[in-house]
């Protein structure tokens, strides 16, 4: 029997975020009794709810658990950036697989981004969903040179975009920076807004949820028997641990590790202090700044990213330094916008080696899949993880899913975002 109970239970986030002033409890329920279910999915988050909804939409029966209310984890303080560009740039990865993997996955991820906006629009979700580009800007750390040679390997990989030089870029966006990549095929939307309407579809097909905590998984049998905080027990064919930035101990894998981050929204921009088309904005620098704007107009800004304050009192006491931080290298950005945050948050953060997700069976633990869609575009690889999944419970694997697996070979650490 494998004991979760070792594993650290950090507070996932801290301050409030702009997702909770709209917040709406999903309804939910102690388990009253013992019960069997096809697919057990541990975690009510973004990542549980695209499983849960593409599961239930196959017809299985789908439970699925949380220690906390549905999205109230780390997805509401995730600020939804909807990218298929990765962590690691492509040149990055090429240096670590090679061109045709990293091409292969590169557009692979280009391919989800696209497959989950087509979701979100056709199900209509109330998410406060936009489609935007993304600006991916130099940096003191990475200028012009590595932008054309990104964007040269892009092209070659059949990827869209532009590359932007100092001029083009400030007559068409009005950032001084030395270059930029623009590309298309991006989104934003309220993360919380997005998870709670997708687990409303999963609950409206049968799926039930419950208010339960795992502490354990016994393999030993047929299925998986998982037993809870309460004592009760829930057996299932499969399980799916979608428990986001908290991976139990079990779990073996030395690619990734957690950093906190920290976000700020402002209070709602007058139009003409917002930049043109609303472009998603990320730096190409391992100490990154990123920005968004919302439905409402608020600017969206977050990173300083801290790899040695990951308890949640370090870290939350670090919140109004790092807000001023970010303020400031937003000003700086884009000296239209008013420099104030109405709101401040933080949170855990996970990161791999190479940039990718950690998807797949758990290794020496039959019917154990982990989901788990590390990175700045966390929630695209979320997305690619109920699918894969769905592919692995009907028996159907694919050559490429090997590119996420758990226990694949560790690469270098990548040097720049």
């Amino acid at each position: 029997m494998l004991d979760e109970r070792t594993t650290e239970q950090l507070d996932l986030r801290g301050g409030r975020s702009l997702w909770l002033a709209e917040f709406q409890r999903l309804p939910r329920e102690p388990l009253a009794a013992d019960l069997r279910c096809d697919i057990l999915v541990v975690g009510a988050g973004i990542t549980g709810s695209l499983a849960a909804e593409h599961l239930t939409r196959f017809g299985h029966d789908v439970v699925v658990i949380d220690r906390e209310r549905a999205g109230y984890g780390s997805t509401a303080a995730s600020t939804a950036m909807l990218l298929w560009e990765i962590d690691c740039s492509l040149a990055k990865l090429v240096e670590l697989y090679g061109f045709e993997r990293a091409a292969n996955v590169y557009r692979r991820s280009l391919d989800v981004a696209r497959r989950l906006t087509v979701l979100i629009e056709d199900l209509a979700l109330p998410c406060h969903f936009a489609r935007h580009n993304a600006l991916y800007l130099a940096s003191a750390d990475i200028g012009e040179a590595e932008l054309r040679k990104e964007h040269a390997l892009r092209e070659r990989a059949g990827l869209p975009g532009r590359f932007l030089g100092h001029a083009a870029l400030r007559e068409e966006f009005g950032f001084m920076r030395e270059a930029a990549l623009l590309s298309p095929h991006a989104a934003e939307a309220d993360p919380l807004g997005l998870a709670q309407a997708l687990m409303r579809i999963a609950l409206a097909r049968g799926a039930r949820l419950f208010d339960a905590e795992a502490v354990s998984y016994d393999c030993a049998g047929r299925s998986v028997g998982v037993q809870l905080d309460d004592g009760r027990c829930i057996e299932a064919k499969h399980v799916v641990l979608a428990t986001g930035y908290v991976m139990p101990d079990f779990v073996p894998c030395g690619l990734h590790s957690i950093v906190s981050s920290f976000a700020i929204a402002t209070p709602p921009q007058p139009p003409h202090a917002l930049w043109r088309d609303r472009v998603l904005i990320w730096e190409a620098s391992d100490n990154y700044l990123y920005a968004r704007t919302s439905a409402g107009g608020r600017i969206i800004a977050g990173g300083e990213d801290d790899k040695d304050a990951i308890e949640p009192e370090a870290r939350n006491a670090l919140m109004p330094a790092k807000a001023e931080a970010i303020l400031r290298r937003l000003s700086e950005l884009w000296p239209n916008s008013a420099p104030a945050a109405e709101f401040v948050w933080s949170g855990a953060f996970g990161t791999t080696a190479d940039g990718l997700p950690l998807i797949g069976p758990v290794p020496g633990y039959p019917r154990i899949l982990a989901a788990y869609g590390y990175g700045g575009n966390g929630i695209t690889f979320s997305y690619l993880a109920a699918q894969m999944i769905g592919e692995w419970i009907a028996g159907r694997s694919r050559p490429w899913f090997d590119d996420f697996a758990i226990d694949r070979e560790p690469p270098r650490q990548a040097s720049w975002r």
